[in-house]
Parts: C-alpha cells; structure tokens; sequence
C-alpha cells in the first residue's frame, strides 16, 4: 500500500462509518477502483481503522461512557448476537469481503428498503438511550447480525433495529454509534490475531501505515457523525436509499457487461 490509498480508504472508512452506506462495502469498492491486490494486511488496515472511527464516538460521547453501569451491559447483550455469528461464520464472511458484485447487490436491495424506512418506522416512543431495555438491546444486536454480509451496513442495520424497538432517530442513531465501539474492538482483535497466526507481527512500516489510517479516519469521523445526527434527524432515509441504489446499480450493470475495473 502507497500512503494515497492510506489515506483515501481511511476517509471513506471515516465517512461511511457510521452512515447507513455500508464502509466494508465502500472499502472494497475503493480497493477495486484503486487496483489494489487484496492481501492479509489489506484485510487488516480495512478492518483495523474502524478502530480510529469509532474512537471519533468516544470523544464525542465522553460523558455518556461513563454515566451508568448498566450502559455496558446493554451494549454486550447487543454485541452477542453478531459476536457469536461472526465466530461461526469467520471463513465465509472473509469469501464475501472479496465480492464487490455482492456488495453491489447488497447496496442495491438495501436501498430500495432504506426508500420506505421513514414510513415503515413511524411510532417514535424511546427518545434516550437509557430507555432502552435489554430485550430491546438484544434485538437491535440480531440486526446487527444482517450486516456480517458486506454490503448491508452495520450502522443501517441497526439503526434500523432501533426504529423497529421505536427508537427515534437520533436515539437509533447513537446506540448504533455505542454498539460500534465493542463490535469494532472485538472485530480488529480478531483480525490482529489471525494476521499474527499467518504472518507474524506487523512490520515498523505496517504499524506506521496502520496508525496514519486511524488518526485520518478518526477525524474524518469526528465532522460526519455530528453532520449525519443532525441530517438523519431532519431528512431520514430516502437519500440514502437512492445513493445505494445509484452505486449498488452502477456496480451489478458493470458486471453484467463484462467490465471489471482491476480487482472488481
């Protein structure tokens, strides 16, 4: 990896992070579009600078971290589900990271979905985190599960198990943003240690490499969760919906020509 590429897939991992656009499926578009050959530790750094993102919710939720108890206990009950289904389905999740054509049929279907969320979703009760009991926790974290395929969008996901547990937006929005911390960790860990089993530890350069993308990412992170708060809020879904549509369909019809740019 040549630092562009560094820093270009550590802003779009810190763009779409935590929009409902899928970042695994935007880095795997990126390193298709960049010709990147997809090696152990391209797979890592994809993974690995979720770490830099999600360290964006921390900062700006400092407080909310260390209010309650009970705010982990919530946020685990909500982690098992993708934890235990992550583990199961190690190997086949890692075949699809190489699939840009199902990461395009992913963003297309999500999209036609994400067009009807707003009216699907209309009975806004629980408007705090707090609020959300643990039954409620454990079902946004079965949403999460779906987002194990590229594609899908953790963050979507989620905020959309949110909206069905009548969540509103905005409260949707940050348990997704909470529930990142201990999936991203979990996720990175593990990625770590499988590198570590084929490869050994990570050279001077790798770890050099690896910390310019958590630091680009992580303030990239720090201006789109604050913008995405405040348009999810006030807009909702639909031009989400069309942008996945719009990428996920450019994607499948290059396909269905022939066209293959590099790696895609």
């Amino acid at each position: 990896m040549d630092y562009l590429q560094v820093i270009v897939l550590a802003i779009v991992e810190g763009l779409t992070e935590f929009l409902p656009v899928s970042s695994t499926g935007h880095m795997i578009i990126a390193t298709g579009l960049m010709g990147m050959q997809v090696t152990d530790f391209v797979k890592l750094f994809t993974v690995a600078i979720q770490l830099g993102a999600i360290a964006a919710v921390v900062v700006m939720y400092f407080k909310r971290f260390f209010q309650s108890v009970n705010f982990y206990f919530k946020l685990f009950v909500a982690f098992i589900p993708a934890a235990i289904f992550g583990v199961l389905l190690g190997d086949v999740i890692d075949s699809l990271l190489e699939s840009p054509l199902g990461v395009g049929i992913a963003l297309f279907l999500g999209g036609i979905i994400f067009l009807f969320i707003d009216k699907w979703f209309t009975e806004e009760k629980i408007e705090s985190t707090d609020d959300v009991s643990y039954m409620q926790a454990l079902k946004i974290g079965l949403f999460q599960c779906i987002a194990l395929i590229p594609g899908v969008s953790r963050s979507g996901a989620t905020i959309v198990g949110g909206l069905s547990q009548k969540l509103t937006r905005k409260a949707a929005a940050e348990f997704s943003f909470f529930l990142a911390v201990p999936t991203m960790v979990a996720a990175t860990g593990k990625k770590l240690l499988d590198f570590y089993k084929h490869n050994g530890m990570p050279s001077s350069e790798e770890i050099k490499i690896l910390a310019i993308g958590n630091v680009v990412a992580f303030i990239v992170a720090l201006l789109a969760i604050r913008l995405f708060i405040n348009f999810l809020t006030k807009h909702g879904f639909k031009l989400f919906g069309w942008y996945r549509i719009i990428v996920g369909g450019i994607i499948i019809l290059l396909f269905a020509m022939g066209i293959k740019l590099d790696v895609l």
